[in-house]
């Protein structure tokens, strides 16, 4: 008898992209049924979060509106951690919800498009760089989201300089590209401002070069990857490979198990 599909839910309000380049993702995994929305709801097995909620960019000054997430929302994420529902976070998501430091301690960073307070500490926007061919190292071969990768890979795509709880994580992938020199990224305020790709007067703490961990969320398991800027990185054979194994190893028995021990 062939093992049910798995349920997978994909979330991408709040951030542009390239829709069937994108979605063309999940045609290609073979053994899930999904569905795309705006917003997360709970009723499947994993949810997958490639949305940008609570940032509204303004084209004026400031450049963004920073709205809190409604008790609604919040509820919706509890409610999806307690059911131990598998939660995959991409990309752009960990710049969510700037205005709720709750979502920072659920992901396990966070990206600003502001200067911020996080934990206390005063952070200047986050930097970015977009197309960057760089080397992937995997750091836990033995992890099903690892699985097929080898030692280590490459991909062509954006990456970030922003602060991230490394202590909190358990840590899949690091890319090698030097990710402690403010110098290789450029400033995330000054590209809403209209200056793109720049780094004029910008400078920020070492970033982490961790790309990938999965932590627990109350009894969910939790995958962040930072991969899938655009098309290029959309169309890798090993960025689809993380994908897939990030949803079958979030959907698992095992995995649930492990989140609630």
């Amino acid at each position: 008898m062939a093992e049910p599909r798995i349920s997978v839910q994909v979330v991408t309000g709040g951030h542009p992209f390239v829709t069937d380049a994108f979605f063309a993702v999940f045609d290609s995994i073979d053994n899930i049924t999904w569905t795309s929305a705006d917003t997360p709801s709970t009723g499947y097995d994993v949810v997958v979060f490639y949305d940008m909620p609570g940032l509204k960019f303004t084209g004026g000054n400031p450049p963004v509106d920073l709205p809190a997430p409604t008790a609604e929302h919040i509820q919706v994420l509890n409610d999806l951690q307690d059911a131990g529902t598998g939660l995959v976070f991409m990309h752009h998501a960990i710049a969510s919800w700037p205005k709720w430091e709750g979502f920072a301690d659920l992901v396990g960073g966070r990206f600003h498009y502001q200067p911020a307070t996080l934990r206390g500490v005063e952070y200047p926007d986050s930097g970015y760089v977009f197309d960057v061919e760089h080397t992937i190292e995997v750091i836990d071969a033995a992890h099903p989201i690892c699985a097929g990768l080898g030692s280590s890979f490459t991909l062509t795509d954006e990456l970030y300089c922003c602060p991230v709880f490394e202590d909190e994580v358990i840590p899949l992938m690091r890319t090698t590209f030097a990710t402690d020199d403010p110098k290789n990224f450029f400033s995330a305020d000054l590209a809403i401002r209209g200056q793109r790709n720049s780094n004029e007067n910008w400078t920020h703490p070492a970033g982490s070069n961790l790309v990938a961990w999965v932590k627990k969320a109350k009894h969910a398991p939790l995958a962040y990857i930072q991969f899938g800027d655009g098309p290029v990185t959309y169309i890798d054979p090993m960025f689809r490979k993380v994908i897939a194994n990030a949803i079958s190893w979030t959907a698992s028995a095992q995995a649930r198990a492990w989140a609630s021990s």
